[in-house]
């Protein structure tokens, strides 16, 4: 849709008017070009407006510039697309190249946000709803004037968890054409200051916003569900960035904020989560399976009472993306090309508990290490695990689909003289051994072949189960969640926490761990490293891992380059059958193997000068007022 400015028509009627010959009736030239849309037009028609608003959602970016929609195969150039799932430490790449398993370190413009222009169109549109809407009523106008704002506000919260503080620009900025650019040239404000705007506009907005039920468009509850995040964020930097042995921060307080403010932002943070917390949302509870109850949690889109705001995507509209056709299981794929690029590691897994209350780690070794432990199936290792991994991850011995993702690395074959296993590998995905059993799974794992798991897992959250949902032809409308109850929880709970309000912050955390499987209250303490590990295995694969850690001032503890830290490396989980014939408690049991993942290249390497990004050289060239952010 073109939007053209009123001197474009006018230039253009005087050019027909010109060349018009004399008998042209005057009535024809005053007729509006069928092809051009006039301002007037478009902020006095209440669908325009709602059209634009529609363009200006799908302009956001997602929480870490991860755009489900993104497809590697069609365009290339959109690489740090969803593929960024496979750079930290959630999974890793099993597609084609070394891709995200050869990162020698993050580069400092990994996250770097400068967009200006989204937030120059909401300001032209807030003020045209102010100056050229006349036919709108003072309702309507506050309405969508609410909903520009909570657009900009989001995305004043993308640019500052990126790039620290930025400038606040509210209004148009014009140029005189005088050679002069100091008028549009605006210093960063301080950190703490955009946190502050965020919050200021969000309290402001959120009872006009309207949209009540919508999980599409911004109401009053999706308000405060940004709120809450932002809030903990500026909490959580205000306290842990003046813990580290050397603060990062500017003179001006571009980057950094006063430890002092911290209490402040966690009340912020709590009073907006309780809000939403006490609205019209609940947990997903449809499916007795818990596992998969989890996977509707995030993914279901009829009767889902959690989902808070999503992205959404619609077949019907040739609207899709090809997240599944990219990323489904090996042996369940529908179309004869890619798959199962994205592959879960080991070190999540492990992260989810046994319901028991038990560590998460795997039980593969007798307690001697003498011999391994025999399963009598695939699936026994994760037993009475915390349901959310069932519901995020594909482990041996389940299934997608309706249809088992058949993972076996191969067999373990006893040889009596040397007293030891000899490991049979093979390479032909589904092959048999010589004694006419499966040798390895149609699925893998496989320690060198693409597009088939390297780490022995799957991901199953945001795979579509539609059928044809994973072929080229068809696609998928999977949405993505921005928000939803399950983050509003884990925020209010760790708030509550960080203000000294433990018994409050148990029940939030309990509520996620029973609808897990967990007993009730199955809590009755709580560390900031428990809450911690709650958020890592709650909102896997939804975009929170980086962003939390950076908050927390620990991504360059956790992520610090050496192969001898096991959370820099990733770890594959391979199982075996037992050949082990006249010995009854072992032959046709599964052993499993713990292993660096094979193609993983370069330990995960997090620098100081990542916590914030670096500005484009272009962006200060033009404008000297701009401050560079520490150690760029």
């Amino acid at each position: 849709m073109t939007l053209p400015m009123n001197r474009f028509h006018k230039y253009l009627s005087i050019s027909l008017l010109t060349l018009s010959l004399a008998a042209c009736k005057e009535d024809f030239l005053e007729r509006q070009p069928p092809n051009i849309i006039l301002d007037s037009q478009v902020w006095n028609d209440t669908r325009m407006i709602t059209s634009l608003l529609a363009n200006y959602y799908d302009r956001l970016p997602a929480h870490t510039q991860i755009d489900i929609g993104s497809d590697v195969n069609a365009n290339p150039a959109r690489f740090t697309g969803w593929t960024d799932f496979a750079a930290y430490d959630e999974a890793m790449w099993s597609g084609n190249n070394d891709g995200p398993n050869n990162i020698i370190s993050y580069g400092f413009e990994r996250w770097r946000l400068w967009d200006y222009g989204l937030i120059r169109d909401i300001n032209l549109a807030i003020e045209s709803l102010e100056t050229k809407s006349t036919a709108l009523s003072a309702a309507q106008k506050a309405q969508f004037t609410a909903e520009f704002r909570f657009l900009r506000a989001m995305m004043y919260f993308e640019l500052v968890k990126r790039m620290g503080g930025v400038p606040v620009i509210t209004k148009q900025l014009i140029y005189d054409f005088s050679g002069n650019p100091s008028s549009l040239q605006f210093p960063r404000n301080k950190e703490a200051e955009v946190y502050d705007f965020i919050a200021s506009e969000l309290d402001a907005i959120k009872n006009d916003l309207g949209n009540a039920g919508s999980n599409t468009r911004a109401n009053k509850f999706t308000a405060m569900a940004l709120k809450s995040r932002a809030m903990l964020y500026a909490g959580s930097i205000a306290k842990y960035n003046s813990r580290m042995g050397a603060p990062i921060t500017t003179p001006g307080g571009e980057v950094g904020i006063p430890a002092n403010r911290a209490q402040e932002y966690y009340t912020k943070a709590l009073e907006a989560a309780k809000e939403v917390i006490a609205g019209p949302y609940s947990l997903y509870r449809a499916n007795p399976n818990l596992g998969e109850n989890f996977f509707e949690a995030i993914t279901k889109k009829i009767n889902n009472p959690e989902i808070i705001l999503a992205k959404d995507f619609l077949t019907a509209k040739d609207k899709r993306h090809g997240f599944s056709y990219d990323n489904i299981a090996r042996n369940i794929r529908e179309d004869n090309l890619s798959s199962s690029n994205i592959t879960p590691v080991l070190n999540l897994v492990e992260d989810y508990e046994y319901l028991d209350g038990s560590s998460g780690e795997l039980k593969t070794r007798t307690p001697d290490d003498r011999d391994y432990i025999y399963y009598d199936n695939l699936s026994g290792p994760f037993a009475n695990k915390d349901a959310r991994l069932y519901g995020t991850v594909i482990y041996p011995g389940t299934s997608f689909r309706g249809q088992e993702v058949q993972i076996q690395a191969g067999v373990m074959v006893w040889n009596a003289a040397s007293n030891n296993y000899q490991v049979v590998e093979g390479n032909t995905l589904g092959a048999l051994y010589t004694d006419g059993k499966l040798l390895t799974g149609s699925s893998g794992p496989q320690r060198s072949q693409t597009e088939v798991s390297n780490t022995g897992f799957y991901l199953r959250k945001y795979i579509d189960p539609t059928p044809l949902s994973s072929t080229r032809g068809i696609r998928s409308d999977m949405w993505w969640v921005r928000f939803r109850l399950g983050e509003i929880l884990l925020n209010a709970a760790e708030a509550a926490f960080e203000l000294g309000q433990t018994a409050d912050a148990l029940t939030y955390v309990n509520r996620l761990r029973e609808r897990a499987g967990f007993p009730a209250n199955s809590l009755s303490s709580l560390t900031l490293a428990r809450i911690q590990n709650e958020r890592r295995v709650e909102l896997a694969f939804e975009d929170h891992r980086v962003w939390d850690l950076m908050r927390w001032r620990i991504a360059h503890e956790v992520w610090n380059g050496s192969t001898s830290n096991p959370d820099a490396m990733m770890y594959a989980l391979y199982p075996y059958r037992v050949v082990r014939p006249g010995d009854p408690a072992r032959d046709g049991k599964y052993v499993f193997v713990k292993l660096v993942a094979p193609r993983f290249r370069a330990p995960r390497l997090f620098q100081m000068g990542n916590y914030y990004s670096s500005i484009d050289q272009a962006v200060i060239n033009n404008n000297p007022k701009i401050v560079r952010n520490p150690f760029h």
